[in-house]
């Protein structure tokens, strides 16, 4: 069975209602992103990180997985699928996917400031002030900041370089170091791009300029008609 990494950004999640941080009317727009997305926002004010990440998570306890998480978890009937994604929803889990490496965290759970081994699922959709660890650490949101290492880069690397396909689906490639990957496909490996926007990529890609949830449909069909 050939090994199928796909690499999913904000555009696969934003058709199920999720918003963005770049595009029109996203989160930068309302928010100043070193405030509530860094260690020295934190610093500055505990409760306005809390109550940002809090109202993301509210809203994705509102959505649903669209067609493209659905038909990516389908894959895994004819190829060993690796998710790789910059989000921090759970929609591939939610759509079915069994093997995912989330890159920036994940906002359904929490982590230690005291000790960073110590990760928790949140209940509901509040992390407060007074949350402690079993250690009597305040928790803080499970989410690779700005400034911060990415602790999963490794993992992702490894899995890339592994590779039989390489897809990029939904993500502009313009956060690093996740964008890097691509560094990482062998050059014997075809590479698949999903996006309606144009974006600028460094190696030889095969185009499927469509929204997500189109995309990844024409994506399965050429993958499946390449294998029979």
């Amino acid at each position: 069975m050939k090994k199928l990494v796909v690499l999913t950004g904000a555009g696969i999640s934003a058709e199920s209602g999720i918003k963005t941080f770049r595009d029109m009317g996203g989160l930068w727009e309302e928010y100043d992103i070193e405030q509530v997305a860094s260690p020295q926002g934190w610093e500055n004010n505990m409760e306005l990180v809390l109550d940002f990440y809090n109202q993301r998570r509210k809203q994705l306890l509102e959505c649903k997985p669209n067609a493209a998480h659905y038909k990516l978890a389908e894959l895994e009937k004819d190829f060993d699928v690796q998710i790789i994604t910059q989000n921090v929803d759970d929609l591939h889990k939610r759509a079915g996917s069994k093997n995912i490496t989330h890159l920036h965290g994940e906002l359904l759970k929490s982590v230690s400031t005291g000790d960073s081994s110590l990760v928790y699922n949140i209940k509901g959709w509040e992390l407060k002030k007074g949350d402690l660890c079993e250690k009597g650490f305040q928790l803080r949101p499970f989410i690779v900041w700005f400034g911060e290492a990415v602790p999963m880069m490794d993992k992702a690397m490894k899995l890339t370089q592994q590779a039989d396909i390489f897809a990029v689906v939904g993500t502009s490639l313009n956060v690093y170091p996740a964008a890097g990957l691509l560094n990482y496909v062998k050059p014997q490996v075809p590479i698949f791009l999903v996006d309606p926007n144009e974006v600028n990529c460094w190696r030889k890609v095969t185009y499927i300029k469509e929204k997500a949830s189109v995309g990844v449909s024409v994506l399965a069909e050429m993958l499946q008609q390449s294998t029979n």
